[in-house]
């Protein structure tokens, strides 16, 4: 107003609009003060996004606390939602390309599903095993070991390697058992599809020497390696493994630092929010989860919906 009519005193435009001057000072004060939080909020989400690019907003709430407490901040997940629309910094998930990096057709011994009734209480209870792609340029493609603990969801054994090879997997499995060295366990379960690499008799001769009980899949289905292909997922949209790569170093570089980042830095709500890391230390005991099932956050919001009718 003051800047349309710079002849008005703000005594005057105050009293046309039946306000105090100190009601026109708290005001500008309060939003400079809410601008000045919410520059902080973005600062901390774009630092954030540098080292997790499609981290989502649930998510990125909980990473946030500290900052928010540290500074008097109350945002809610909504709250946080608009701000981040109105920064263009909402995350669009895009659909991953499928490669086939399973092959069961094969004469090697199959094994049986044995985590489908256990409990897990303590890491190196029971490892999960996938192998994904990463794309190269000219058509081409690498591929990703992952050894997955499935207490704390830390990522302890990987291999990026140019083939389907076998050799891949074991080099994933190797620096995994190193990582068992000197932490808790007792009998650990392998847990895998049915693919040749892990059927193979030098993949299984490892996991028996190393008192490791063998368990796979059954029927080819997803759900029955559920937590490797979440890793997996998380890899691809949060951390831009499903970008195209221009050589196999490139992508190895990019493997690496998405590891160390997602290990060390990236909450998961099946653990009580804490970092894999966080989590593989914590070593045993109930682990609290923060998720509700799709079904349940589908069923939430046609109530919310009904309730505003």
């Amino acid at each position: 107003m003051r800047h349309y009519y710079p002849q008005w005193s703000l005594g005057n435009i105050c009293r046309l609009f039946g306000r105090s001057r100190q009601g026109y000072y708290k005001n500008a004060h309060r939003e400079q003060t809410q601008f000045m939080k919410e520059g902080i909020v973005i600062d901390q989400v774009r630092y954030f996004r540098s080292r997790q690019p499609r981290v989502g907003t649930r998510r990125m709430l909980e990473m946030l606390q500290p900052i928010l407490e540290q500074h008097q901040i109350k945002m809610g997940r909504d709250k946080l939602f608009d701000l981040l629309a109105s920064h263009h910094l909402l995350v669009r998930r895009n659909r991953r390309r499928r490669v086939k990096t399973t092959d069961s057709n094969h004469f090697f011994r199959r094994y049986p599903n044995l985590i489908r009734e256990v409990v897990i209480k303590t890491v190196n209870q029971v490892w999960v095993s996938d192998i994904t792609y990463v794309s190269l340029t000219a058509n081409k493609f690498c591929y990703l070991s992952l050894i997955t603990d499935v207490y704390s969801r830390k990522i302890i054994g990987y291999h990026l390697h140019s083939s389907l090879k076998k050799e891949g997997p074991i080099a994933a499995l190797r620096m995994a058992l190193k990582a068992r060295e000197g932490s808790v366990y007792y009998r650990t379960i392998h847990h895998s599809d049915r693919g040749i690499q892990y059927c193979c008799k030098e993949y299984t001769d490892i996991l028996v020497d190393n008192d490791i009980a063998i368990s796979m899949t059954q029927q080819g289905d997803p759900g029955e390696n559920a937590i490797a292909e979440r890793v997996n997922g998380i890899l691809k949209t949060e951390f831009i493994l499903s970008s195209t790569f221009s050589s196999f170093s490139q992508a190895l570089e990019a493997v690496v630092k998405a590891v160390e980042i997602y290990n060390q830095e990236r909450l998961h709500a099946s653990c009580d929010y804490l970092t894999p890391d966080q989590a593989y230390r914590k070593a045993w005991g109930e682990m609290k989860r923060r998720w509700k099932s799709a079904r349940k956050r589908t069923v939430n919001e046609k109530q919310d919906v009904l309730s505003t009718m």
